[in-house]
């Protein structure tokens, strides 16, 4: 019980609240008046940070035992009847990584961001058509200009803003850089170039025909990621963070990045035919 520190009674009012548990006390039987509690503020909730929801939704996404086995035995299969990636797509990427260098970039042939959105070498991006009557309706000057601006913003833009939510920037727009028809699979097919170390060629979150990120690590391993209109987690970092799940749980063991991508397409397609491994 609160009693007042000169005469000890409890007939008191409160005055006035503070900062914190502060209270303005005034005693009616003599009058006085103090403060009691302290000046503090509650420490504000901190939010997680980009990297500890990433760390948050890998773990969230493990395989067991028995899946991570059946795993290993396919991988072991595919190696022996398929030891090496397509030769030709080494060169054609190579020179792609010297065209989305930040120098490159400003320079390149305009025909050559066009014909990147049309050419299938190392990764196959789908139908253009979106995309191609966009840069036609626009003429080359401005439908090139808009390209770079999209490739510069991806690769090298505000440092403050993380590469998986300059993505959903881009993917989900409006944007000042917007080119209509460059989004998801190009964006995914620019960044398993320009990191190719990193980025698998599987251009897709979630696809109809099976063939996204998200079905393959269902149907490989076994995995239930987000379903894209039924999660809180941004487009840009569901792409990019069921990419790192999809090539850790692959494993070591290949040539590139390439090859795995070979593999899982190669893994699903057995899943789907009925194969024993995976059931």
């Amino acid at each position: 019980m609160v009693t007042c520190p000169q005469c000890q009674s409890d007939d008191l009012d409160l005055v006035e609240k503070g900062a914190g548990d502060r209270r303005h006390i005034r005693c009616n039987a003599c009058t006085h008046s103090w403060w009691r509690g302290e000046d503090k503020q509650p420490a504000p909730k901190q939010r997680d940070t980009i990297d500890a929801q990433r760390t948050a939704f890998h773990t969230a996404h493990t395989l067991t035992p028995a899946r991570r086995q059946s795993v290993e035995t396919l991988k072991g299969q595919f190696i022996a009847d398929h030891p090496v990636p397509q030769p030709e797509v080494a060169e054609y990427w190579a020179r792609y990584q010297q065209i989305f260098s930040a120098e490159g970039l400003q320079h390149c042939d305009p025909r050559a961001l066009k014909d990147f959105a049309n050419t299938e070498t190392g990764a196959h991006p789908g139908n253009m058509s979106v995309f191609n009557t966009a840069w036609n309706e626009l003429g080359d000057d401005e439908a090139v200009q808009r390209t770079r601006g999209v490739i510069g913003y991806l690769l090298y833009g505000p440092d403050h803003v993380p590469l998986e939510d300059r993505l959903t920037h881009l993917i989900e727009g409006p944007h000042a850089l917007e080119m209509r028809g460059f989004k998801e699979a190009l964006l995914t097919k620019v960044l398993c170039i320009v990191q190719p170390d990193r980025f698998l060629p599987i251009l897709i979150y979630s696809s109809p025909n099976g063939g996204g990120k998200r079905e393959i690590a269902n149907r490989v391993f076994g995995l239930e990621l987000p379903p894209r209109d039924r999660t809180r987690w941004p487009i840009g970092r569901l792409i990019t963070w069921s990419n790192d799940v999809l090539v850790d749980h692959a494993g070591p063991g290949f040539e590139k990045l390439q090859h795995v991508s070979s593999f899982l397409w190669w893994a699903k397609d057995q899943a789907a035919s009925g194969s024993k491994v995976l059931s």
